[in-house]
């Protein structure tokens, strides 16, 4: 029996994909494994595809027509496991930056502490980054400090992108209304679900850059985020959320 479903969006990432889905597969709980790929062109849905005949109930491909944007890929998964029963839904990256073996640790926080929504944390406990220039940990660091001090929000890595959600809370917040669909998502998915009242916990990771493959970052991605966040907190003064009922 599965115990959640790990949603891992893709474009050209023919180098991890096999790799990742192999290794999520090896671990000692049963997770089911949901690709989103954006017609990548270097064939990573056919990598996906060909593994699908030796993991047929647990691995599954969800292939869309060009580079949309991590945002809706991730949304695009959300409502595929609801539609699907699924309990707890992970977000993860590919390029083993994200450590499967740290999707245990997530699903503990949420299966038996109880919490709504587990983040793996590169700031909890100092800075655990390996392999970042200084540049780009500083960006990273001060851009979770921004978003804490504009929102209030007690997130130390408020821009992770390695979680655990429980199924309540992807059917509470309103998928349809997340306006962002780059950097920024990360940080309004946490906000929704700070605003809805959701019992959060940071699980502190390790990350690792990756080693293969190519970053997705750039420099339109950063500012949607730093203009983003102002653009969240000035809404939230307009259309306030309630807290859900018997948190």
């Amino acid at each position: 029996m599965s115990e959640g479903l790990v949603l891992i969006p893709t474009y050209n990432e023919r180098e991890n994909a096999e790799l990742i889905i192999r290794k999520v597969m090896s671990l000692s709980r049963a997770f089911d494994v949901l690709i989103i790929d954006d017609g990548s062109p270097d064939g990573t849905a056919d990598i996906v595809r060909g593994l699908q005949t030796e993991f047929p109930d647990r691995l599954f491909l969800e292939e869309r027509q060009g580079k949309q944007g991590l945002g809706t890929a991730y949304i695009h998964g959300f409502r595929w496991a609801l539609s699907h029963g699924y309990e707890y839904v992970f977000e993860m990256d590919a390029d083993f930056s994200h450590n499967p073996e740290d999707l245990l640790r997530l699903h503990d926080a949420c299966r038996q502490e109880n919490f709504d929504l587990a983040i793996g944390s590169r700031y909890i406990q100092g800075v655990n980054v390996v392999n970042w220039p200084m540049s780009r940990v500083l960006m990273s660091y001060y851009a979770s400090w921004y978003v804490r001090l504009i929102t209030g929000m007690p997130i130390r890595d408020a821009t992770a992108g390695f979680k655990c959600y429980t199924a309540r809370v992807l059917r509470a917040i309103d998928l349809s209304n997340i306006k962002f669909v780059g950097y920024a998502f990360q940080i309004e998915m946490k906000w929704r679900a700070y605003q809805l009242g959701f019992r959060i916990k940071e699980v502190p990771i390790i990350f690792t850059d990756r080693t293969r493959g190519t970053s997705k970052m750039s420099s339109g991605i950063v500012k949607e985020a730093f203009f983003g966040v102002l653009q969240m907190k000035i809404s939230s003064w307009f259309h306030s959320q309630k807290p859900v009922v018997g948190r």
